[in-house]
């Protein structure tokens, strides 16, 4: 008894996690928890402790030490000083223009790093979307096959009585097993689709690979794309997390320049220092003694022939400055046209859905026909069936369809930056 109930706890350990979850809460866990999201995090954490770096040598530092030697002669340190009990001594950059260019870049190198994170972001809840509905789709398809294999078995009942009854050729039955078998192949088909889209929503929602999502089926407004469609180029290309980021690229780059034109400018960096020293190495050698001893001033280097490696790198920085304006152009065009074309398959998806949702229709209000015909005597029990039948395959149809168009929508909200938002 024992060992069963370990076997049973180490298959259900084994099995994983199952948790059903809403839309909205799958896109929370996503952002919560998508590992791409998660590096993008650490790498914008990265760029903000690099400005940090970028700006040390601003910040000033103080040093601390002391020693004891055996002296002989003139008292001198190991660097050449006269010797001190207690040293202190402070630096710091005051004016560095190519530093100070460097701190800049690293502060739009953070941005863009913060960026990235949002157009990861978007990508993340567009895939974590599309999983869910397409798992939604493969759910409710299922279910309809299931239906559709129930009435093409009992067909097949109907029909074996008929033969028997010498009402029907035997190879009637044999299409009636005939469309049974597909019905179960297809049954496989979907189960299996069922499974891939749930694995691949555990995996983008962080979760580990034993575990499983499951979706709950719920009916939902269709999302609102709301905006015409030039209003939604201009929105796209306002707010693409794409074009923010070559932009600040390019201003990274601009910096770049600048710092190697400052190449040619002084610094400047503070000088201070205390000195303790001890008075048995000087009062044999000095008529007068100061123990005490302090400098605070300022070092300046000006730099009189600096090569012309700073022209070249200049020219280097301005042509991948060329090269990003020309992207940005590129990167533009390309956002207008595949939203001209997400709006194109929209409506072609949109007018395929209208269409399945008609021929439903027609194949519903004749079932009813059917049901009311062989409640009067006038129909038998196989041709209800047979039409009950062919309405679970119109519905197969429809979900197919009613799944493109709402992916159809999902995109072009994508692309507009308001799928978040829509979502929400």
């Amino acid at each position: 008894m024992k060992l069963s109930a370990i076997f049973l706890l180490l298959s259900a350990v084994a099995l994983g996690e199952v948790r059903s979850l809403t839309l909205r809460q799958a896109l929370d866990q996503a952002l919560a928890q998508n590992p791409d999201l998660l590096l993008a995090r650490l790498d914008q954490q990265k760029a903000r402790q690099q400005v940090t770096i970028t700006r040390d040598p601003f910040i000033p530092k103080i040093f601390a030490g002391s020693g004891a030697a055996w002296t002989t002669g003139f008292p001198n340190s190991i660097e050449g000083s006269a010797p001190s009990i207690i040293q202190v001594r402070t630096q710091m950059a005051i004016f560095n223009r190519p530093l100070r260019y460097q701190v800049a870049q690293a502060g739009e190198a953070a941005r863009g790093a913060g960026v990235d994170i949002a157009r990861r972001q978007e990508e993340v809840i567009y895939r974590v979307a599309s999983l869910y509905l397409a798992a939604e789709q493969a759910t409710r398809g299922l279910d309809a096959a299931r239906r559709q294999a129930a009435s093409l078995q009992r067909m097949r009942e109907l029909m074996e009585q008929r033969v028997a009854e010498g009402r029907e050729l035997p190879i009637e039955v044999k299409k009636a097993n005939l469309a049974v078998m597909r019905a179960n192949q297809n049954l496989q088909v979907l189960s299996q689709d069922l499974l891939n889209a749930e694995s691949a929503l555990t995996l983008a929602l962080g979760m580990a690979a034993e575990d499983r999502v499951q979706v709950i089926v719920e009916e939902r407004a269709p999302l609102q794309v709301g905006e015409s469609e030039e209003a939604s180029i201009e929105r796209a290309l306002e707010s693409s997390n794409e074009l923010k980021r070559l932009q600040s690229d390019m201003q990274v780059k601009m910096l770049e320049v600048k710092s190697y034109q400052a190449e040619r400018l002084p610094r400047v960096n503070l000088v201070a220092q205390y000195s303790l020293f001890a008075k048995y190495n000087f009062q044999d050698y000095f008529a007068r003694f100061q123990r005490n001893n302090a400098q605070l001033g300022a070092s300046i280097e000006m730099p009189l022939l600096v090569g012309r490696a700073g022209t070249a790198r200049v020219s280097q920085t301005q042509a991948d400055i060329a090269k990003l304006r020309v992207e940005v152009g590129r990167t533009r065009a390309r956002i207008t046209t595949d939203l001209r074309n997400s709006y194109q398959n929209l409506r072609r998806a949109e007018s395929a859905r209208e269409v399945a949702r008609a021929d439903l229709d027609v194949v519903r209000e004749e079932l009813s026909i059917s049901l009311a015909q062989m409640d009067e005597g006038r129909l038998p029990l196989a041709k209800v069936e047979e039409v009950r039948a062919r309405e679970n395959e119109k519905w197969l149809a429809y979900y197919e369809t009613q799944h493109i168009a709402e992916l159809a929508r999902l995109n072009v909200l994508r692309q507009t930056g308001t799928l978040e938002a829509a979502l929400r």
